[in-house]
């Protein structure tokens, strides 16, 4: 067998990887920003699972080096592209990475909006200590569209 001959139409691996790809970036979408911005042990261990879990959709029965390159080829050039359009698009670009969402206010936080983003209680205490800030310092709490906490201080200062 040679090992760069496909054994099928060539425009099959770019066609799985687009679905593939789309539906990847769906799901991510859906799952929350904690998905994204704040991995635990738990959290990578479903992202490694996820990538063996569509690695026989990604390339069928294909086992040669050109339909492991082009279903690699369309993964970049799919993530590129989302980038190109997220740039020059605020529309997409907050759907596919979100938006900031306020989960605190004067010295607040806002325990049932953590619980909707799945986000834990202790996720935004650690970032007030982070930003050296006592609750009743706190202005608003934002969790950010990358998962990240921000904390705006009273005083002005942010973290």
């Amino acid at each position: 067998m040679d090992v760069f001959q496909l054994g099928g139409a060539w425009w099959e691996m770019p066609l799985r990887a687009a679905i593939i790809y789309a539906v990847l970036l769906l799901l991510v979408r859906i799952s929350g920003k904690r998905t994204v911005g704040q991995f635990t042990p738990f959290d990578l261990l479903v992202v490694m699972l996820l990538s063996e879990s569509v690695s026989a959709g990604l390339n069928g029965d294909e086992k040669s080096v050109t339909a492991g390159l082009l279903s690699a080829t369309t993964l970049i050039a799919l993530n590129v592209a989302v980038a190109v359009i997220t740039s020059r698009s605020e529309r997409v670009q907050q759907w596919v990475e979100g938006r900031p969402v306020l989960i605190g206010s004067n010295g607040e936080i806002f325990t049932d909006v953590l619980r909707k983003h799945h986000v834990p209680l202790c996720d935004a205490q650690r970032a007030l200590r982070e930003a050296d800030c006592d609750p009743k310092d706190m202005q608003f709490a934002f969790l950010e569209a990358d998962g990240h906490i921000s904390i705006l201080q009273k005083s002005g200062k942010n973290a």
